[in-house]
């Protein structure tokens, strides 16, 4: 049975169930790359972004996925059309995977734009209250199908090394970000929330950002934030 996910707005455990089976894919597919992506960050000379998106990129190719011949678009490293396959049912999802680079001192916190979520952001900002809607659909109608819309993000942080313009890996983090069906649960209101003021300046007329607060979203799911450890000896460990 192929599941509608327009049901699952009436079943947030299906939901989460999916969005956690989607995580641990990620979540894998990096582990597996580790020792490439610490590699990619001290002989690569391209900017910062660049080396991430080729990480999160090849580490995906390599996992390799169920792929449904459709086309996505937005503002994403990786995007693909795939089915979630369940012992009751199989649903289309449209898979989202965003790569973050930043020096070690921002590993608490990962930036984004409205077109990278599907969740309204609602949180005080300056003292005001601010509600913004995400720029991404909930469910995404391709070809007269929908797909579950399910967006990650793969933060790389980093330090400079003292031998010129190279980097040295610290740590990668894994987030799942719930779809918007989840924002009663996750952000409610301008005070229950896990987003951060982005790095934007509304003087310059600059394109709203705003910041993902890993501890705040994992404090309110544990296992939607995930940590790789680059130590080749430190199998990878589910945090639940």
């Amino acid at each position: 049975m192929i599941l509608d996910p327009r049901v699952l707005d009436r079943n947030p455990e299906a939901l989460e169930d999916i969005e956690k089976a989607t995580l641990r894919m990620v979540a894998r597919a990096i582990y597996d790359f580790r020792d490439e992506a610490r590699e990619f960050f001290v002989h690569e000379l391209d900017m910062v972004a660049d080396i991430g998106e080729d990480i999160t990129r090849e580490a995906m190719e390599r996992m390799g996925t169920s792929i449904i011949p459709v086309r996505l678009f937005g503002k994403i490293d990786y995007k693909r059309a795939r089915y979630v396959f369940h012992p009751e049912y199989s649903i289309r999802q449209a898979l989202f995977v965003d790569s973050k680079s930043e020096k070690l001192g921002g590993a608490g916190t990962i930036t984004i734009q409205t077109g990278q979520t599907s969740m309204r952001v609602r949180q005080i900002r300056q003292g005001i209250p601010t509600d913004v809607e995400g720029g991404l659909p909930q469910i995404l109608s391709i070809q007269n199908e929908n797909y579950l819309v399910t967006t990650v993000f793969v933060k790389y942080s980093y330090r400079d090394l003292e031998e010129g313009s190279r980097k040295s890996l610290e740590n990668i983090a894994i987030t799942c970000l719930p779809n918007g069906m989840l924002q009663d649960k996750y952000n409610p209101s301008h005070e229950r929330t896990f987003w951060r003021a982005g790095r934007n300046a509304p003087s310059r007329a600059e394109t709203f950002r705003v910041r993902i607060s890993l501890a705040a979203l994992k404090l309110a799911a544990g296992w939607r934030v995930q940590t790789v450890e680059l130590d080749p000896n430190t199998p990878f460990t589910w945090d639940e």
